[in-house]
């Protein structure tokens, strides 16, 4: 049996033009983010700072554009001037968040020098946990000030005379969360995120800011916390926002693979709090959002409890991802090009061993998670104008939600390159999906190619001995006249790149 589906897209009819940070990730001192991850100077790999070279390859193959860091929870308890000058002299500090030790041998200039060899800006997180406006003032000055006074005359001693102008600063993490060193009432936080922006746009006025949204949607805090911060911080910040992860600890596939419509309406939601704070202050600003942590997590939930605490880089929340959650971040990445004009940044949290696409053995090994594939073929073709997709698709009912899409799907088309990447999922367990595109817009069109992300066993992983899952080029699809036909397989990860002929 085969379903039938329709997508029309016209050239004319933009969402956006997607903001490459749209394919941002995180790092934060988490596990063996850093200490086993990026950073291991013991490594066959490693170059003279350390930096694991097999790691970095798989890192620069995303063409990530931004990496926020050092957290996450880690950062509310975190004091940056632990992390700079000779390492020698550096303390050991328990970290309260994951219970661990840090060593400190890892910090801003070191993380600053990493992301510079893999291609990518940082957003820096500040510590509004445990500290305040006094220590945002001076990390910014550390970090972006050319010379000529104490922190920035510091960094300089350091041994990094140029500045790092680090141009992307989020105010603290997940500050309602009773999980959070220094949790705040929306009132308090709004305030000290106020007053932090202040500060640092004195000192440097060409940085943008992230104030924090509730830490995710079912929070009870959710929405009164938006409308609240954003009260104080509207016209001092330039994003707010959002965390989500999806997981199916309830081994219901075809829920999980809805979980995305829930993202959709999570966007929605935080963009209509934006839009009515922004009336209520007659603003001619829009708020963009950044969804700076998103992924399934589910898979370590209850293992991690059992790690003995205060060791240095534990192995802590290593999900190995399967087929069926690389079809959840597929369709999670579509959600975010469909609200592309709103979400401007975002990060998938995290970028390696820690709920990662890149996973890695200490002193071995590096490989590709499942969900590698899905995020690198976006970060790589979804690049250009988001096209708002006119879609009919046969749905289906879960036990949780109704009216589900058996097609999820977007068309982006690279003005500059002459090309159109349709990014598409099959929902359907058991179907083939046969999908006619309409791309009449364009005129003549020509197939380059049809990727294909599938697996006949859904919990299917990758390790360092075998990609189970990995993509093929040998996807079923012909362009007829102005129209394209394709065949999805059940249960699939697409991407269809096509040349718009030019005569």
């Amino acid at each position: 049996m085969a379903l039938t589906a329709t997508m029309m897209v016209d050239k004319h009819f933009v969402i956006s033009t997607i903001d490459d940070r749209i394919y941002g990730s995180f790092i934060e001192h988490l596990g063996r983010a850093v200490y086993g991850g990026i950073f291991e100077p013991a490594h066959p790999t490693a170059d003279a700072n350390g930096f694991r070279q097999d790691v970095m390859h798989l890192i620069r193959a995303l063409n990530v554009p931004i990496i926020r860091y050092p957290g996450g929870n880690f950062v509310s308890g975190y004091d940056w001037k632990d992390g700079v000058g000779p390492v020698s002299e550096r303390p050991r500090r328990l970290d309260l968040a994951w219970r661990t030790v840090e060593p400190n041998l890892f910090g801003m200039n070191e993380f600053a020098a990493w992301a510079k060899a893999a291609g990518a800006e940082v957003m820096w997180s500040i510590n509004l946990g445990t500290q305040g406006i006094e220590d945002a003032r001076q990390v910014i000055e550390y970090a972006n000030h050319p010379g000529g006074s104490y922190w920035s005359d510091l960094r300089i001693k350091h041994g990094f005379e140029q500045p790092h102008r680090i141009k992307t600063w989020c105010l603290g993490n997940e500050m309602d969360g009773p999980w959070q060193i220094g949790q705040k009432t929306a009132d308090e936080y709004g305030r000290a995120a106020a007053e932090a922006a202040k500060a640092m746009r004195w000192v440097d006025p060409d940085i943008e800011l992230v104030a924090c949204g509730s830490s995710f949607l079912s929070m009870p805090t959710f929405a009164q916390w938006e409308a609240t911060v954003l009260e104080h911080t509207y016209e001092h910040v330039d994003y707010l926002s959002l965390h989500q992860y999806y997981g199916n600890a309830e081994q219901d596939t075809a829920t999980f693979l809805a979980r995305s419509l829930q993202m959709d309406q999570f966007i929605d939601s935080v963009t209509a709090i934006c839009d009515y704070v922004k009336a209520k202050k007659r603003s001619k600003k829009t708020m963009k959002l950044s969804f700076d942590e998103w992924n399934v997590w589910f898979h370590t939930l209850e293992s991690d409890k059992q790690i003995q605490p205060w060791q240095v880089a534990p192995a802590q929340l290593e999900d190995i991802y399967t087929m069926e959650d690389a079809l959840v971040v597929g369709c999670m990445i579509i959600s975010l090009l469909k609200h592309s004009e709103r979400v401007g940044m975002a990060c998938l949290a995290q970028l390696v061993n820690v709920i990662a696409p890149i996973m890695t053995e200490t002193g071995g090994a590096a490989w590709a998670q499942t969900i590698y594939y899905p995020f690198m073929h976006a970060s790589l073709y979804g690049r250009g104008n988001a096209l708002i997709p006119l879609i009919q698709s046969p749905k289906y009912d879960t036990k949780e939600m109704t009216d589900v899409p058996y097609l999820e799907a977007i068309a982006v088309h690279n003005e500059a390159r002459n090309e159109i990447a349709i990014f598409a999922v099959n929902r359907s367990l058991t179907d083939k999906l046969l999908l006619q595109m309409d791309f009449r817009s364009f005129g003549a069109v020509a197939l380059i190619e049809h990727l294909v992300l599938e697996h006949d066993d859904l919990k299917a992983v990758n390790t360092a001995e075998a990609q189970a899952v990995k993509p093929h080029a040998g996807g079923s699809s012909a362009v007829e006249d102005r129209t394209v036909k394709a065949s999805l397989s059940a249960a699939s990860w697409n991407v269809i790149r096509l040349k718009v002929q030019t005569f």
